[in-house]
């Protein structure tokens, strides 16, 4: 990665857009925990309504939670789109003329072609109008490099792949999509991080390497494949805890840390029938599976692989770092995170699954895959820039610690 011209804004709007792809993971999480995913049953239309006109008199109940979802995430996209293309910079312009242009004929043929879908032809007219005076008024900055335009046109790929796998869910009805849609979330939650992160001055400033040596001389280079596999085991973490939360199974074992009074439950079929009994007739819950307790279990097993990995590469930073490293800082606050998600989860179990305790789950736990991956970029980067830093003649063994440099490099990652 080149060194990436510093734009003050650009780095606070991506944060902004990071708050908001946060915020629409609670709301996300609020819906599947409230269990009223289908509470809207067509897309991209609310209940025949136009998404942006659909009264606000009936925003009740699940409805509530389901259409805030979807507002939310269309901000999420709008502000998505806007960032992808202020990487394009002054060259954006035209496209936004034309992409302006192309919306105000389609709301003219729609309100043609369609008379009972004004709404739609409105929204559509608004779209268009917003573009053609962006394109007027569009920064006239130069473009960013190559890498950082590609990452942006990705978010903005993510972001609609994301709200078609949205849309999708409620119209074929099927709890896998959900899934893959709760996996998809957490992805771009840490690509649109990454991005916040990479046009911030900190990382112009840092843009040589740390205080990592190079492999020879010692260097902490085994640090990152620690950072790497933990982050790793928190995506499974994750997507093991989505494939839980679309089952609507509630909880396939109601007690923590044993399990059915257990380290291990029975799984046969005469004891899974016992505790569908137990559950019919004390908390009238769904019945459950022999692969739905396994599954909990694992998830279980996980949390704890988890808590070690990241245990381990907090201890590696400090050992190889010193304790008042940045990145010996950052991997503590990290374990703090895992240690919160671990007290979460036995929440959840304990509050029988409350709404408010597992939405808070579902968020601390995209905190800690989104620091791991920072966590990973960071070194990843860092690594090599000093390995090339080392092949120089003029190479010291050793790098100033981050933030006390006399005046920042301009290495980096190609």
């Amino acid at each position: 990665m080149s060194h990436t011209p510093n734009h003050p804004w650009q780095h606070r709007f991506a944060l902004l857009t990071a708050l908001a792809t946060l915020a629409l993971l609670g709301l996300g999480g609020l819906v599947t925990s409230h269990g009223v995913g289908l509470a809207v049953p067509d897309w991209p239309n609310t209940y025949g309504y136009n998404l942006f006109f659909f009264p606000v008199s009936q925003w009740v109940g699940g409805v509530f939670y389901e259409h805030t979802h979807r507002l939310a995430a269309s901000l999420v996209g709008l502000l998505t789109t806007v960032l992808a293309l202020w990487f394009y910079g002054r060259t954006a312009r035209p496209f936004l003329r034309w992409a302006g242009g192309l919306l105000l004929l389609a709301a003219l043929v729609t309100a043609v072609a369609w008379p009972r879908h004004r709404t739609d032809a409105a929204v559509l007219a608004l779209a268009g109008s917003a573009a053609c005076a962006a394109g007027l008024v569009w920064p006239r900055c130069e473009p960013a490099p190559r890498w950082l335009r590609r990452l942006g046109l990705l978010a903005f790929v993510g972001v609609v792949v994301q709200g078609v796998l949205g849309g999708l869910r409620v119209v074929l009805f099927k709890d896998q999509l959900g899934i893959v849609h709760a996996t998809v979330a957490q992805l771009f939650f840490v690509l649109i991080c990454s991005l916040a992160l990479v046009t911030s001055s900190w990382w112009q400033r840092t843009s040589a390497p740390l205080s990592l040596r190079a492999p020879s001389s010692g260097a902490p280079a085994g640090l990152v494949p620690v950072l790497l596999v933990a982050t790793g085991l928190i995506l499974g973490q994750l997507v093991l805890g989505a494939t839980m939360r679309h089952q609507h199974a509630g909880l396939a074992i109601p007690d923590f840390p044993l399990a059915y009074g257990k380290l291990w439950p029975a799984m046969d079929a005469d004891s899974v029938t016992r505790y569908n009994q137990h559950r019919l007739e004390v908390t009238a819950l769904n019945p459950i599976t022999a692969t739905q307790i396994g599954l909990q279990m694992v998830h279980r097993l996980m949390a704890l692989l988890v808590l070690g990995a990241v245990a381990a590469a907090a201890g590696l930073a400090r050992r190889q770092l010193g304790p008042k490293h940045v990145l010996s800082r950052l991997t503590l606050a990290w374990f703090g995170l895992i240690v919160l998600q671990a007290g979460l989860g036995a929440a959840t179990i304990w509050s029988n699954k409350a709404a408010d305790v597992a939405t808070a789950h579902v968020l601390v736990g995209a905190l800690s895959l989104a620091l791991g991956g920072l966590l990973s970029l960071v070194s990843v980067r860092e690594l090599l820039a000093a390995r090339r830093h080392s092949a120089l003649p003029e190479a010291s063994p050793s790098f100033a610690p981050l933030g006390f440099r006399a005046r920042p490099s301009t290495a980096g990652l190609e």
